[in-house]
């Protein structure tokens, strides 16, 4: 299965981010608690910046096929650390050993093809799939490359009510190549007083996460 790519202050680091993946300016802290070490490194998404690719190119790129032997599977003996966000006011189950950066509330983890992402906004909307289709799924279209949306649903967590967005999009082209992968990707949408998180899953269409990212989604909490 194929999920998508997507980044997250004290110290700023600016990284120009090669290979199949998304250019992007994070900042880097080590603030927020983790029960056990993750790696805090430069990282690679696939996934585009919101600011980095153009609405046009992102509507009219057509999808690249999916890989035959895609890579990206998590393994099953993979140890999963709580992370903590005391700005974003969340935690959550990560892969130990990934790749993190961190900007603010915001957080990602990558390995390989692999990514898992937190943001947060301020929202004066009630959680529904209506207000999630408005703004953030169309936000979604109009930022990430060749987007298809395969459902919107609402569902219940361990956390309480969220929506789940489910896609396909293209990664970033491979900078000496050109070369795109296709991209596997669950969004989860959390609301809580007036605070909306959104933990955005990705891999490479075909690789088998089902059971990592169900332990990932249901491990979300809010802290505050």
């Amino acid at each position: 299965m194929l999920d998508k790519f997507k980044l997250v202050s004290f110290l700023v680091l600016g990284l120009a981010i090669v290979g199949c993946g998304k250019q992007t300016t994070v900042h880097t802290n080590n603030t927020s608690g983790v029960s056990n070490p993750v790696a805090q490194t430069s990282i690679t998404t696939n996934k585009p910046s919101q600011t980095q690719t153009k609405q046009t190119q992102a509507t009219t790129e057509q999808p690249v096929a999916p890989e035959k032997n895609p890579v990206g599977d998590i393994p099953d003996s993979q140890v999963f650390v709580r992370f903590s966000s005391a700005q974003g006011g969340y935690s959550l189950e990560v892969p130990e050993g990934w790749a993190r950066m961190e900007q603010a509330g915001n957080v990602v983890f990558t390995d390989k093809l692999d990514g898992v992402k937190v943001t947060t906004e301020e929202s004066s909307k009630p959680l529904s799939i209506a207000t999630i289709e408005a703004k953030q799924v169309t936000a979604i279209k109009n930022t990430e490359r060749a987007v298809q949306v395969s459902s919107i649903q609402s569902i219940n967590l361990p956390s309480g009510p969220a929506v789940l967005v489910k896609y396909t999009s293209n990664s970033e082209p491979n900078s000496v190549t050109g070369k795109q992968v296709r991209l596997d990707n669950s969004s989860y949408f959390y609301y809580k007083n007036g605070k909306l998180a959104r933990l955005e899953l990705w891999a490479p269409v075909g690789a088998d996460n089902v059971d990592q990212w169900k332990r990932m989604s249901e491990s979300f909490r809010w802290e505050k």
